[in-house]
């Protein structure tokens, strides 16, 4: 099973960022590194960020357990659905009047006249907020039923529309191109919400939301016979869902973060480091993210039925998978670093100099590949024994952390400055994970001479493979 759903999510991952480095190809093509490329990287920041965060576990998280112990459970899934849409709409419908407001929150260090021009691409970009809620909400309840397909290959969509996007506009002027490429995010949203309407049907969901419709009016008619065990449920999840919600997004917080930062520099920083963090982000969710996503339900009812030996075998299991994986990334990724950015943007609007500062800002991110990437494998021991407050503990010290270092290095070192301290929060947040899982538990996980041995013999075979590689290329050209 754990295979299965690994593959399931790390090949629909694979497939979606296939198509998102499409995507960012032709926006580097288009759009280049400039002002108007932090225009659309600022307004889809936010739902973006929201997408990540939502989309890699933290809804999940603490919907599911909730979901399962729930006594009515259409009754509570329309209860919590209608919550969230509520909440959003109104939330989007303030942006709209308020879009000047937020867009100088986003990016305080735009002058007025950039300011003005993002705003109206802020107001349609949020809209997607509402949209991916109901992606994640769906894709929850799919997983209830274990269909993970949906929710790894839906994120497609919304490249396949916003690639669509570009190339219908690529002849029209930058801000025309950046107008249709936010009307690609939403009709991507759109996409992704319908992708979801088969299976929900076929396993029975949309009889479940029908039933439940028509039983909330009787429901809490007689909410007294209810009350109690409707808001027990509703307790723990909300009790489950803030924590998780921080304590599943550090990374995704800390390059929000660092966008922000980033508008007090020079045109281009916040692109160079999208751009970087974009690739950054593959490995990360191609492995780390697949396999917690696999690995969260077998610990959790391991530790429920008072197996803590079990779990400690599966998560070393994958301890030892990611470690390998994640270090050949880093390894490969710093040697080649120049030769990924330039095969990957350097063409028409980005050019050679866009690409050697690309190149060392993604150098600098990988350094944080790996204490993020088994972050995700550690933390599921707290998630395990329902200690998302202790989690979100820990993420907020992370994000302080790596916030503050920022703020030391912008002067001196610009957006390098800002990468190296994005990998220096995953540090913190490594350690941090690995004192609360404590010194046993902790020992049993890495305790594996084999698997030690493999990996110290093969990185720097690596290494001289790599380097030989490019060398080699470099020779060819």
């Amino acid at each position: 099973m754990l295979k299965k759903a690994f593959l399931t999510n790390s090949s629909g991952i694979l497939l979606s960022r296939i198509f998102g480095f499409l995507r960012d190809m032709c926006m580097a093509s288009i759009l280049g590194a400039g002002v108007f490329s932090d225009i659309f990287f600022i307004a889809f920041k936010l739902p973006n960020l929201f997408r990540r965060v939502f989309g890699e576990g933290a809804f999940t998280q603490s919907f599911l357990p909730s979901f399962i112990y729930a006594k009515n459970k259409g009754v509570f899934a329309l209860s919590v659905g209608g919550i969230f849409v509520s909440v959003l709409l109104g939330l989007s419908l303030l942006v709209c009047f308020f879009s000047p407001f937020l867009t100088k929150l986003l990016a305080f260090g735009f002058p007025p006249d950039v300011i003005a021009l993002a705003s109206p691409i802020v107001r349609i970009c949020f809209w997607y907020l509402l949209l991916v809620f109901i992606v994640t909400f769906f894709g929850t309840l799919l997983q209830y039923k274990n269909v993970f397909w949906v929710s790894a290959y839906n994120t497609a969509l919304l490249n396949v529309c916003m690639i669509l996007a570009l190339l219908s506009a690529k002849d029209q002027d930058k801000l025309e191109i950046v107008y249709a490429l936010s009307y690609g995010v939403l009709c991507g949203g759109v996409a992704q919400i319908v992708l979801h309407f088969y299976p929900l049907y076929r396993y029975g969901f949309f009889k479940l939301f029908y039933h439940a419709f028509f039983a909330l009016p009787s429901f809490y008619a007689n909410m007294h016979k209810h009350a109690q065990r409707f808001k027990k449920d509703l307790k723990s999840f909300f009790a489950q869902f803030f924590p998780a919600l921080l304590g599943s997004s550090t990374a995704q917080l800390i390059a929000f973060i660092e966008t922000f930062i980033a508008s007090f520099l020079s045109f281009g920083s916040i692109s160079y480091l999208y751009y970087a963090n974009r690739i950054f982000q593959l490995p990360l969710a191609l492995f780390a993210i697949a396999t917690s996503t696999a690995l969260f339900p077998m610990v959790a009812k391991a530790i429920k039925n008072s197996q803590q030996d079990v779990a400690l075998k599966k998560m070393s299991e994958a301890f030892w998978f990611l470690s390998l994986t994640l270090c050949f990334c880093v390894v490969g990724g710093i040697i080649l670093k120049d030769e990924i950015i330039s095969l990957l943007y350097q063409r028409g609007s980005f050019g050679i100099e866009d690409t050697l500062k690309t190149a060392n800002v993604f150098a600098l991110y990988l350094l944080g590949l790996l204490p993020f990437g088994i972050s995700k494998i550690l933390s599921l021991w707290l998630y395990s024994h329902k200690l998302q407050g202790k989690s979100a503990k820990y993420s907020l010290i992370s994000l302080l952390c790596g916030t503050l270092l920022s703020l030391i290095l912008i002067a001196p070192y610009g957006v390098l400055g800002i990468a190296f301290s994005s990998s220096f929060a995953g540090s913190v947040l490594f350690f941090l994970n690995a004192k609360a899982m404590g010194r046993k538990n902790f020992f049993c996980i890495i305790a594996n001479k084999k698997w030690a041995l493999i990996t110290l013999f093969a990185l720097p075979l690596e290494a001289l493979l790599v380097y030989g590689f490019k060398i080699l290329i470099q020779g060819y050209l």
